[in-house]
This record gives C-alpha cells, structure tokens and sequence, in this order.
C-alpha cells in the first residue's frame, strides 16, 4: 500500500519497513562500529550506542530481525536495481505532488527510509510474479483503459450520516481540506486535506474508482460506500496521458501480473528461501524470530491435497 493512500488496493504482503526497524538494522549492521560509543550524555548519565541498541531490540527486534533476513534472501534471488528503486520513488513523488513530505514525515519516514522500504516492496512484488503470464493483448487492452487520469481528493468517514453531512459542508461552500482535517478518518488527511493528486484507473479501490471516474469535475459525489468506510469525493481535474504504448508497456504489465497474482503464495516462497538459506541466528534473543515464517511454508505444504491411488492410475495411464 503506498504512502499516504489507505484505500489502494494491496499487492504485496503488508510488512511495514519503520523507520525505527531501519535505525535498529543500521546499528545491528555495522560491525565496525563501537558499542560502547556514548551517543548521549547527560548529569544523570551516558546512554551509548549499546544501550540503544539493546533497547530497540528489546521493543522492535523480532521484526527488525525479519524484515532484514527477509530482505536478504529475496535479494539473493531477485534483482531490484538503484535505478527501479529511484523510479518508484519519483513516481510516488509526482502523485502526491507537495503533500509527499508531509506524508512522509508523518510515516516516520526520511527519504533514504522510505527508499529501504521501496527496495523491500518491489523484491517482495518480483517474487510475486515471477511465474504469473499475461497476454499482449491484455495490456493493449490495459493502455486503452487508463489513459485517462483524475485529480481528486476526498473525505473518509465512518458512516453514511456523517458523509451527508460533510457533502452538505462542502456544498455550502466550506473549504475542502478543512471539512477533510475536521472529518476525515483517514490519518494522512491531517496534512493532505484529503488531496489524492493524479490516479488512473487500477489505483483504487474498485467502488472509490467507480464513482470518481463517473464525476465531473467540481462536483460533490453522494457517499461511497468501500471496505474503508464511506468517501466524499470530489474531482479537480481530469487529462489524458501522452505516454506511448512502448514507454508504458512494462509498467501495465507489471501491474497485470500483481493483479493476477496469489496473494497467499509469497509467504511459502519466503519460507523456502529462509529455509534454503540455513540462517544461523546466534542472538538467543532472537532465536524464534523467524519460526513464524517458516512454520508459513510447512502449513502450506500440509494444504497440498495427497495424491490418490487412483490419481496415480490415470496419471500412469496419460503416460
């Protein structure tokens, strides 16, 4: 799920790279480093690298651990590279336009945090489609579709009541981000005003799609029901994309193939890997960390259906 949008659709197993996990990795990674470096003082007393380190740990190290190790044999297998990290990044960027810092600081994120976790979820999205097929024509028919964009934002509420009573604010002629930041449930609103920047089709959620692709611009919807809540959307804008069929090929493709990937299929893949790896853990601390992950590979074997005597048979005889 990217930054700042709570209602797009997820593609990948949702492990949420903090900002305090990747301060806990950088210590834990830098062997050179001196553990008894005072990093603070005070007349109260010294705090040093150690005792942060132990501290984190102690709070975080479970899943600091995970999503290290994890990071680490998808990376053995797959290939991101700097430059599809840094393109993702300005991607991001572009769409939520001058509410990405914002957004970011409120994730707790600093670019170069924010980078680890791009790394992470597109090592994790490579794993997911290595083996799913789309067709040519199954793009073309993707370009075709989202050629149009939108500029919206909008008002995430709990309940129906309240989304007709934030249409009617904003019909009297209340100014949006405010109705959002008094109204909205949606955190990012705080900052955003309920700004969503430019989408097309395939970003949302398929309700929230739906109707905001149906407005015209300047127009206050009636409530939208999704699995989030009930949105009050409003278009700003609408254009065509210019990019050619060829400049667009891979990126359709890409998202076709998250589309139509098995979900439940990326945590037996990173169960194998973690597995194939024999990691060693020597921190008795953090001796069971994985065993969640692992155990995820052996409980999808178990769902495996046995072959049949009589299965067996019919295979012998197709031979």
């Amino acid at each position: 799920m990217k930054l700042g949008e709570i209602f797009m659709k997820k593609t990948v197993l949702s492990l949420t790279l903090a900002a305090s996990v990747l301060a806990l990795g950088a210590c834990n990674d830098n062997e050179s480093a001196d553990s008894s470096k005072v990093i603070a003082s005070s007349k109260v007393g010294d705090i040093t690298q150690n005792d942060l380190y132990e501290e984190m740990k102690a709070s975080i190290g479970d899943q600091a651990f995970q999503l290290l190790m994890i990071e680490k044999v998808l990376d053995s297998k797959y290939d991101v590279t700097d430059k599809q990290v840094d393109a993702q990044l300005k991607a991001d960027k572009e769409q939520l336009g001058e509410n990405f810092e914002t957004l970011l600081a409120q994730q707790g994120y600093t670019e170069e945090s924010y980078k680890k976790y791009l790394r992470l979820n597109l090592l994790q999205e490579a794993a997911l489609i290595e083996d799913v097929e789309v067709s040519e024509d199954e793009i073309k028919a993707e370009y075709e579709n989202t050629k149009n964009e939108i500029n919206a934002r909008h008002v995430l509420v709990e309940d129906e009541e309240t989304a007709k009573k934030v249409k009617a604010e904003l019909e009297s002629g209340k100014d949006f981000a405010e109705v959002a930041k008094a109204y909205s449930t949606e955190p990012a609103a705080q900052q955003s005003g309920g700004e969503l920047g430019w989408f097309g089709k395939g970003a949302m959620a398929a309700e929230f799609e739906e109707a905001a692709f149906a407005l015209e611009p300047n127009v206050i919807s009636e409530p939208v029901q999704s699995s989030f809540g009930f949105h009050v959307i409003e278009v700003t804008d609408k254009r065509e994309v210019k990019e050619s069929y060829d400049d667009k090929k891979a990126e359709l493709e890409k998202n076709l193939k998250l589309e139509k990937a098995d979900q439940d299929a990326l945590l037996p893949k990173i169960s194998k890997l973690l597995k194939d790896a024999k990691v060693d853990i020597k921190d008795k601390d953090l001796e069971k960390a994985l065993d969640e992950f692992l155990a995820a590979g052996d409980a999808a074997g178990s769902t495996e259906q046995p072959a049949t005597e009589e299965d067996a048979t019919t295979e012998e005889t197709e031979k």
